[in-house]
């Protein structure tokens, strides 16, 4: 496979300073690298901004661009709340809910956790820009991932013929992930 690995994800935040104290106080990441230009780089329009770079363990990035002179939102307004947000794995079920103790106790306001599928379970809360962040971790073994991975592609044909998940019944006998292992 030519791609290894995530480089970074790119979001705006109204306030660089107060984004990488976030990140780096509260998820504990390492404010890595800043750079800034008055005109874009890739593109030669003016807007001057500093794009910042946390990084993860695994030296992958979540950055971030405040654009002070730009017109626009932190995200799109448009689409659900729920659908835009960075997800950060952690080791286990255990890390999650002591993560989801600590952040209650920095008074961030915590969702979940929630399990999807039988593949992940997650918590959820927003960072000061607005964004919203999930913090995940696998829960589903070896042969459950198969099975996942042997239907993705069914799955997808699923929707994409008929949007409308109640349809999985064709495929699944009405089943989800964990009760069809």
């Amino acid at each position: 496979m030519t791609i290894k690995r995530l480089h970074h994800a790119a979001f705006r935040c109204q306030d660089a300073k107060e984004t990488v104290k976030f990140y780096t106080s509260v998820l504990g990441l390492k404010f890595s690298h800043a750079m800034g230009e008055d005109h874009v780089p890739s593109t030669g329009e003016y807007s001057p901004h500093i794009h910042i770079f946390l990084e993860m363990e695994d030296g992958a990035c979540i950055a971030f661009f405040e654009c002070p002179k730009d017109p626009g939102n932190m995200k799109d307004m448009e689409m659900p709340g729920w659908v835009q947000h960075f997800a950060f794995m952690v080791e286990n079920v255990e890390v999650l809910l002591s993560e989801k103790k600590r952040l209650e106790g920095l008074d961030i306001d915590v969702l979940g956790p929630v399990n999807h599928d039988d593949f992940i379970t997650s918590i959820y809360f927003f960072d000061p820009s607005g964004h919203r962040l999930e913090l995940t971790t696998d829960t589903c073994g070896d042969d459950r991932r198969k099975v996942f991975e042997d239907e993705a592609y069914k799955v997808l044909e699923l929707w994409d013929q008929t949007h409308d998940w109640s349809q999985r019944e064709k495929i699944f006998g009405g089943k989800t992930g964990y009760e069809r292992n």
